[in-house]
């Protein structure tokens, strides 16, 4: 009996401890999930490892400029480094410094700025009939407008990934 119950307690130790581990935060990997929170539903989910490129084009139909944003993953957050703000005439926009960004998303006009580290854990992004937004992740691209439609909305989030997250991602 006594033998039953020592085999009983080191098998449970050995699935908690097992558990624990499948749970932990992985330094190193980010999580990065897109969803539609009208449904709930999730549209794409990856583990970044550090430093791999996120980017994101889409079409301002205020200022009908072409907007590139680049990111990096690092620590379970999206870091932008660059944005672009482009004429669709292919000419090249003025470069700007880093601290000029926030201003200019607003007030429109075409710019480049680089050396961002503007760190970002969600961002709610709204389709529009002519922005076309579209994010590339490694070699794949979502398309925002075909998962949630005119008006939808899609909702990224990042976290530190967990062991589960890279062994089943």
């Amino acid at each position: 009996m006594r033998r039953s119950i020592l085999i009983f307690a080191i098998v449970l130790s050995f699935l908690v401890v097992v558990l624990w581990l499948w749970s932990c935060p992985v330094s190193g990997y980010t999580q990065l999930t897109l969803t539609d929170p009208e449904t709930g539903n999730e549209l794409a989910s990856f583990v970044l490892r550090d430093d791999e490129q996120i980017v994101l084009t889409w079409r301002n139909s205020i200022w009908g400029l072409d907007v590139t944003e680049a990111f990096v993953a690092k620590s379970g957050l999206l870091i932008q480094t660059e944005v672009t703000f482009a004429q669709s005439d292919g000419s090249p926009p003025p470069r700007v410094t880093p601290q000029d960004v926030d201003g200019l998303y607003h007030t429109g006009g075409a710019f480049s700025a680089k050396g961002l580290a503007r760190p970002l854990h969600q961002v709610v992004y709204r389709v529009g009939e002519i922005g076309k937004p579209k994010m590339r992740v490694r070699d794949r691209v979502i398309e925002f407008k075909p998962l949630v439609g005119f008006g939808g909305r899609v909702v990224l989030t990042t976290n530190t990934a967990h062991l589960y997250d890279i062994i089943l991602g």
